[in-house]
């Protein structure tokens, strides 16, 4: 196993349109959503093993997670997990966590890959990331793994790459924000645009002169403690210097700036879980389309739904179609599948 290749895994999410199953306090990826005996992210951690060395990998996360990702990941060291101080999103984190690996090794190449999605076929998801590894390990590039559209998804960015780039490794054009199902449709239709994954690899030294380059003002903020990472002076620099970072994607933040970034299309099958829906899509389902997790059902004129108990709870339908039924300790909800993007703002008026 290469000994330069390393994983930064994105776990510091809070998963809010899966509430109320996945919380503020027990976000989704600690949780066993498709019911495998793994939580998301051991799931993400195991996949990535097969190419990274255990202990090239590590795991960003909130602090107020770290006991949790002990727990799950009982082999990860103390020393891999990276806490971030405050929310911030994207391009603060991965500096932060790019800044620590380069200290640690600055012939790095680093995937960057969320906890929470779905990868059912692990042989050609190790091909891809070879591939790009082998890539980046040569070439100033920034690299992302995009995913082939399988329908107009609003819910998703999407990578537009150059329609006359017949290389498996692609030139990028631009990110595209989420779009609206009309936009969509001529995505699909133009068959040169693929969904964003969030999967990122490139040399870290790559990935440092991207955001020298382009987001100055972070770089010097993080650059200013440089010799402070992997010492136990970190801590103390990082608590007071992070919360200062601009709050931003890394998308915006570098990626849709620089020209030399790379796509190299999936072949591998992919789920973001995002939603209640998405994860309908993942589950066994019976002859009228309902997918049931832990609970006993009586269903009666009932399609298209997914139901959900914390326990063998006996579930009694009749009439209901294309619904969320989720039953949590003291919380039931009872939700339209096509407003699921709305459960997020739900959330967001509970927590006010």
């Amino acid at each position: 196993m290469n000994k330069n290749y390393y994983a930064i895994v994105m776990a510091g999410g809070v998963g809010s349109r899966f509430w109320p199953v996945s919380t503020v306090d027990f976000p989704k990826q600690f949780h066993d959503m498709l019911g495998t005996g793994e939580t998301l992210i051991q799931k993400t951690v195991s996949r990535l093993t097969q190419i990274v060395p255990q202990e090239n990998i590590l795991i960003l996360t909130n602090e107020r997670y770290s006991e949790i990702t002990l727990e799950q990941l009982s082999f990860i060291k103390p020393e891999q997990i990276v806490l971030e101080p405050a929310m911030r999103n994207t391009a603060p984190c991965i500096l932060y966590a790019s800044m620590k690996i380069k200290k640690m090794n600055p012939n790095a190449i680093v995937v960057v890959a969320p906890s929470d999605h779905w990868i059912e076929d692990e042989v050609q998801f190790v091909a891809n990331l070879e591939r790009s590894f082998q890539y980046c390990e040569h070439k100033d590039s920034l690299m992302t793994i995009g995913i082939l559209p399988t329908f107009p998804n609003t819910g998703y960015g999407y990578i537009e790459y150059d329609k006359l780039d017949v290389r498996p490794i692609k030139q990028v054009v631009q990110f595209r924000e989420k779009p609206d199902y009309a936009t969509a449709r001529k995505f699909i239709q133009s068959r040169n645009f693929l969904w964003n994954a969030g999967i990122f690899v490139w040399n870290v030294n790559a990935v440092l002169k991207a955001y020298e380059m382009y987001n100055p003002a972070m770089y010097q903020l993080f650059d200013s403690g440089y010799h402070f990472y992997n010492t136990s002076d970190e801590r103390n620099f990082i608590s007071t210097q992070y919360p200062k970072a601009e709050n931003i994607s890394v998308d915006y933040a570098i990626l849709e700036k620089a020209n030399n970034v790379f796509v190299l299309p999936a072949t591998f099958d992919w789920n973001d879980l995002g939603t209640w829906g998405s994860l309908h899509e993942k589950l066994e389902k019976d002859a009228n389309n309902n997918a049931v997790i832990n609970a006993a059902v009586v269903l009666e004129n009932a399609s298209d739904n997914i139901i959900r108990t914390s326990g063998k709870k006996l579930v009694v339908i009749d009439g209901i179609s294309n619904f969320i039924i989720v039953d949590k300790d003291d919380v039931l909800l009872i939700y339209p599948k096509e407003k699921e993007q709305d459960i997020k703002k739900i959330v967001e008026k509970i927590n006010t």
